[in-house]
């Protein structure tokens, strides 16, 4: 009868901690944070191995989507009347994407605020408010997005999403990747 009593106390008492207390180990915001900070850094200092160790493969969903009034601009901005509408959307990957920033004549980065993580400790998702700078030309800002899983390896990006609002003005000649 003890045993009874102690295993439904025991139970009893699980039922009242919090769901988001046993959803989110306190280590793996933290963790997470980290690789935010890496890939932002890795950008900075055009590092292409540090960035490429952030992913949990090469070929994972990088997608961007432009806003409608970015794509109603580069139309009428078409050096060809004939030329068909620019795609809304486009898919790269994060080797093409580094490499395209290590060849950067001008220093590179991607600000990163109002950040916010949700995780159970084994997947895990990111969503931010990013603007991404050639020099100190302001070239494209939105909202963006990671999917991640937790390897032996430490965090992982296993996708990464985002919606980008190109900068009206054109990018000074003194700024040209």
């Amino acid at each position: 009868m003890k045993k009874l009593l102690a295993a439904l106390l025991m139970l009893g008492g699980l039922s009242i901690v919090p769901d988001y207390a046993l959803a989110q180990p306190a280590d793996s915001k933290a963790q997470i944070e980290q690789v935010i900070e890496s890939f932002r850094m890795a950008i900075i200092n055009k590092d292409e191995e540090a960035f490429l160790k952030l992913f949990l493969k090469e070929d994972i969903t990088w997608a961007g989507v432009t806003t409608d009034a970015s794509i109603e601009r580069l139309y009428a901005n078409r050096p060809k009347p004939e030329m068909k509408r620019p795609s809304k959307t486009f898919n790269s990957s994060p080797r093409r994407f580094i490499s395209s920033l290590v060849k950067a004549k001008v220093n590179v980065a991607e600000t990163i605020s109002n950040a916010r993580i949700d995780s159970d400790g084994d997947v895990g998702q990111v969503w931010f408010d990013y603007t991404f700078v050639y020099g100190s030309y302001k070239e494209n800002w939105g909202k963006e997005s990671w999917q991640m899983v937790r390897t032996a390896d430490g965090w992982k990006i296993a996708a990464v999403v985002w919606s980008q609002e190109l900068n009206p003005t054109p990018l000074p000649a003194t700024e040209t990747p």
